[in-house]
């Protein structure tokens, strides 16, 4: 792709002054690139490693700048936060990015949602994704929040692991986030002493306000992690209470069942004869003892709080 300023258009061929992006390319795709740009391949594949940690490198008159951006996965009826490397390799004529898959981040640029940024002021393009990057993190870390206070409403009524489950899943996000926003942290720290990026003053501030979004990102998810980790031990003993509450209401019910089927079962025993047999109202006897044994039995249970 080709920019000028506030403008973008998709290119057939890679000239000089081009953004060359990368989405899970092919080895050959990454050769073709490679022997237009002059960037070695290996620093264009530094971004398909997923486990690649964030970076700086610089090779001769190349440069890779590599952070993590955060993506969402939809896995059946939920929706997975984690992060992959971005890779940002450039010389003194191309600019290429490197991900393995599409994202926001890029696709802000691509798709003029950004409108005022211009590949050809390198310095500035970088910190506009950096910030865009940051800007992406706490957007994901509120959807974060807000999907963890839904399950915590439903935890209150609950007897599974189900909503603990999908809270440990949210919590292993913020795991990835919160390294991920360190590592990144130190990458935007090291740009400032980079020799190979020329640095303008009219960009000062621009990088500024990307140490302060990414700074507040790592706060955000630190205290998200902390608030987490404290309500899921919480609700595990919210669920064993609730379990126990059921268990103990099951318990109540069988002993005040096991009461008349025990009168009923001794009194229809005929080994001596069956008292009241003879009488008219002899069942309406057995209901009555029956009831002047349980009445009580409720009473108690009712104070115990067995209901």
């Amino acid at each position: 792709m080709e920019s000028g300023k506030r403008e973008l258009a998709e290119r057939g061929d890679i000239v000089p002054g081009s953004w060359v992006n990368l989405e899970n390319p092919s080895d050959l795709e990454v050769e073709l690139v490679s022997r237009a740009t002059g960037i070695p391949e290996v620093m264009l594949k530094s971004a398909l490693d997923e486990e690649e940690r964030a970076h700086i490198d610089v090779d001769d008159d190349v440069t890779l700048i590599l952070v993590d951006i955060p993506v969402i996965n939809e896995e059946k009826d939920t929706y997975v936060y984690s992060t992959l490397p971005l890779a940002m390799v450039f010389n003194k004529d191309y600019f290429v990015t490197v991900c393995l898959r599409e994202t926001s981040v890029l696709g802000d640029f691509v798709t003029k949602t950004i409108r005022n940024f211009d590949v050809n002021k390198r310095t500035r393009f970088i910190y506009q994704i950096l910030y865009v990057n940051a800007t992406k993190y706490l957007s994901y870390l509120k959807l974060i929040d807000r999907t963890a206070s839904r399950i915590q409403q439903s935890l209150h009524r609950s007897l599974k692991n189900t909503e603990l489950i999908k809270l440990l899943d949210l919590d292993k996000a913020l795991v990835y986030f919160s390294t991920s926003l360190n590592a990144n942290q130190i990458v935007i720290d090291r740009i400032r002493t980079l020799s190979t990026i020329k640095h303008y003053e009219d960009d000062d501030d621009l990088l500024d306000d990307v140490v302060i979004e990414n700074k507040q990102a790592i706060e955000m998810a630190s205290i998200h992690r902390d608030v987490l980790s404290g309500t899921m031990d919480a609700f595990a003993s919210v669920i064993s209470n609730n379990q126990n509450i059921v268990m103990k209401l099951l318990t109540a019910i069988t002993i005040l069942l096991t009461i008349p089927t025990l009168i009923s079962g001794l009194w229809g025993m005929n080994v001596l004869g069956i008292p009241f047999a003879e009488n008219q109202y002899g069942f309406w006897i057995v209901v009555g003892i029956v009831a002047a044994i349980l009445i009580p039995v409720i009473i108690i249970m009712i104070r115990k709080r067995m209901f």
